[in-house]
């Protein structure tokens, strides 16, 4: 093994247990005051707008799910790279809802412009993307209040909701290991 492979893996590491550490200060946080961070657009509570399901789905929110969604967004990368074509495997708006979703769950913002560097397309392409996820309702954009030229972009309580009943669906089997149930428990 190439030991310049060993330390990217070993970074990439890193930078995946300081996001789960900011994480789980974020919700030591929110267990200390007794209440979800003031402004957390991602709080269950504040998916008041979306539908039923999507509230539903969120009130479940699971913490596997933002590794699945590192590890989606890590595979498409992977693919790019192996078969050594990035248009083969574009899918940009996915990219970037995977990408928002992975900095919601790390209490981290996002600019546009690491919005589209996080999309691996031209930044014309990822800024058409943007606008089309945001007539949808499933981005916002937010100007930074100390920086009038940097705007940030985030999920929207919709789009958070939708991809926390994409994780919910696609990981079923996965969360259930997680939950032992009397059928599992039958079993043993």
């Amino acid at each position: 093994m190439d030991m310049s492979d060993q330390l990217m893996r070993n970074r990439a590491k890193a930078i995946r247990l300081i996001g789960i550490a900011n994480e789980l200060l974020a919700m030591a946080r929110e267990l200390e005051i007794g209440q979800p961070i003031a402004g957390d657009p991602f709080a269950t509570d504040s998916l008041e707008g979306a539908p039923g399901r999507f509230r539903e789905v969120a009130s479940k929110d699971h913490p596997i799910w933002v590794e699945l969604a590192r590890q989606a967004y890590e595979d498409r990368r992977r693919r790019s790279k192996i078969f050594q074509a990035d248009a083969l495997f574009g899918e940009p708006a996915w990219d970037i809802l995977l990408d928002l979703f992975i900095a919601a769950k790390e209490r981290r913002r996002v600019s546009v412009t690491s919005a589209c560097i996080g999309s691996a397309v031209p930044s014309t392409t990822a800024l058409r993307w943007i606008t089309i996820l945001e007539k949808h309702q499933l981005l916002q954009r937010e100007a930074d209040p100390g920086d009038a030229r940097r705007v940030y972009v985030r999920l929207s309580a919709r789009g958070y909701a939708a991809m926390l009943e994409y994780f919910a669906a696609s990981s079923r089997s996965v969360v259930l290991l997680d939950d032992p149930s009397p059928h599992f428990a039958a079993a043993r």
